[in-house]
């Protein structure tokens, strides 16, 4: 499954907060909605900054925010060969226009500054390529960058200070495994098909995380729950193996060749598919770390681990799960925030299934 639900702003700035980043770029073909998830970040408020707008098949404009007065800096060529990028620089106004206002906006006192977008036609004036490397050391700034195979855009959406969403794929390419074999100790039985405001309270994991991830497999033991999954269309694997390293395993290995998996538990009803967005988001960005989801200082689940930690969840010692992994390497762990504690709460009992129904 391509993931095709984009990300929330909520989610955005949840991630971006965990990241420690200093700037956030956002990317993407043409038609991804860029410059509209621009504008809902900063709540429609416009930003200090600068905006790129064509004419198509006529001329490109740089114009400051809040004003009409407009910069050529490109005009159609219909000799330059191909369909696009058929813009000719204005090399001179880059320079003489672009670079001061620039630098005006750079000594603005707003805590964000705002470009969009930044392009090819940028890329041929390295004045103004170096201006606006001072302009990202001097302000925090929210940009729009043209998806493009051109160095030096491709060099400033890689930037160690970036935090980088790619409309295209935002979450990159992993996968999510739902767990749902726990024998319902404590319940009295199979929780997971206890109702939930008119539907078993599995289908609440698997939506939360809908539209996120290339794969959503749903381990357990329970042959109704497999059934519902068939119904629903959604991978499931059915199982009596007695341990939780064996549901891990099996999870591991549905998920395939994924840069990251991510273990999310089957009895947590309020998990909000925006956190587990966050999460993901969160590891695109420091793909090396494992993170989880937090309320304040309580850690809880889900659980993300990058691909280097596959061969070792494979391999847990019998009855561990992947905390095992997360207390062997704490260095590695980072967080995200849910939203509200009740997110990190399972139904373990009958008596916790009713609080959480009326919340």
């Amino acid at each position: 499954m391509t993931p095709a639900w984009l990300p929330a702003p909520d989610s955005i700035w949840n991630s971006f907060r965990s990241s420690s980043k200093r700037h956030i770029i956002l990317t993407g073909g043409r038609g991804t909605g860029k410059t509209t998830l621009l504008r809902k970040l900063f709540d429609g408020t416009a930003l200090h900054g600068i905006r790129t707008y064509a004419v198509p098949g006529k001329a490109v404009y740089l114009r400051e925010n809040g004003t009409a007065k407009d910069i050529l800096i490109g005009e159609f060529d219909e000799t330059l060969p191909g369909t696009e990028n058929r813009m000719r620089p204005d090399l001179e106004a880059f320079v003489s226009a672009g670079i001061p206002l620039l630098e005006k906006i750079a000594s603005s006192e707003d805590e964000w500054v705002s470009i969009d977008e930044i392009g090819y036609l940028e890329t041929a004036c390295p004045e103004y390529c170096t201006a606006l490397e001072r302009l990202f050391d001097k302000r925090r700034v929210a940009a729009v960058v043209r998806k493009q195979s051109l160095p030096f855009l491709q060099s400033f959406c890689g930037r160690e200070d970036v935090f980088l969403v790619d409309l295209d794929k935002p979450y990159g390419n992993i996968s999510c495994v739902i767990m749902a074999s726990g024998l319902g100790t404590r319940f009295g039985g199979n929780k997971l098909m206890a109702d939930f405001h008119g539907e078993p309270m599995i289908l609440r994991a698997v939506r939360a995380a809908e539209g996120i991830f290339d794969k959503r497999i749903v381990v357990t033991r329970h042959a109704d729950v497999e059934a519902l999954c068939r119904r629903h269309g959604i991978d499931c694997i059915l199982h009596n193996l007695p341990h939780r390293n064996d549901t891990v395993r099996l999870g591991i290995e549905a998920a395939g060749d994924t840069e990251a998996c991510v273990f999310c538990p089957g009895d947590q009803p309020l998990l909000r598919q925006e956190t587990v967005a966050a999460l993901a988001l969160s590891a695109r960005n420091a793909p090396k770390d494992i993170w989880r989801v937090r309320f304040e200082d309580t850690h809880g689940a889900p659980v993300l681990f990058p691909k280097w930690a596959f061969a070792e969840l494979s391999a847990l010692p019998e009855g561990k799960g992947g905390g095992f992994i997360v207390k062997k390497y704490p260095e590695r762990l980072k967080t995200v925030s849910a939203g509200d504690p009740l997110e990190l709460m399972d139904a373990d009992t009958p008596e916790d299934l009713e609080f959480l129904r009326n919340q």
